[in-house]
């Protein structure tokens, strides 16, 4: 087994963070929050050699599920996640497409596999802790790699900020809590991409954040 590496595929008008993680040796992997241009997410797996084992979803916004159907249908994969309160946005994702503005390649996401806090999701021998952390989406999942010291943190925390709750399913004091009691217990070397933007270190973010001191 190698390494634990990421790829970031910047994807929708709103630049998301579509992350390829996969093995340095292998080149397996998995695609998470494939929100659409769906061709450039092929084209970065076909030049890099990946092969795909599974789609990620973090949660339910177009922005990061858009693209998702077209992807399982292109690569014969499953869908895995989020967590199941997020079951209303995936189906209407098409709606949301309207609402934004968006055309194109837009289609309500059924995944294969819902996920719930203390499951487990793994490509190789990388292996993922599941954690629910709601507050920006109801059914928002964090994945945390212990062995690597990392985690794919979506929409939950950014550098310097954090996930907006103004939309349908948002509570900031949800979202804090989540950021709070979830993810900075890890540790403050755990480093993490997150869905838009650079990522970081969770111990940058617990001292200097300004939501959370």
């Amino acid at each position: 087994m190698g390494n634990l590496n990421a790829g970031i595929v910047p994807v929708t008008p709103f630049a998301q963070n579509c992350t390829i993680l996969f093995d340095d040796e292998t080149k397996e992997g998995v695609v998470v929050d494939p929100g659409g241009d769906v061709d450039r997410i092929l084209a970065a797996i076909r030049d890099n050699g990946f092969t795909i084992r599974h789609i990620w979803i973090t949660h339910g916004h177009i922005d990061h599920a858009g693209g998702a159907m077209d992807l399982k249908d292109a690569l014969g994969v499953e869908i895995v996640g989020p967590h199941e309160a997020d079951r209303s946005l995936l189906s209407n994702l098409e709606q949301q497409a309207v609402r934004f503005g968006l055309s194109g390649n837009v289609r309500n996401c059924v995944p294969d596999r819902y996920l719930a806090e203390g499951e487990t999701v793994s490509f190789g021998e990388h292996v993922f802790e599941v954690l629910h952390c709601p507050g920006h989406a109801p059914g928002h999942v964090v994945y945390f790699n212990r062995a690597a010291k990392f985690a794919h943190v979506g929409d939950v925390l950014f550098h310097g900020s954090v996930g907006r709750t103004d939309l349908p399913g948002g509570n900031h004091a949800t979202l804090i809590a989540s950021i709070k009691n979830k993810l900075l217990p890890l540790g403050d070397d755990i480093g993490f991409i997150c869905g838009h933007g650079p990522g970081g270190r969770f111990g940058e973010e617990r001292r200097g954040n300004p939501f959370l001191v």
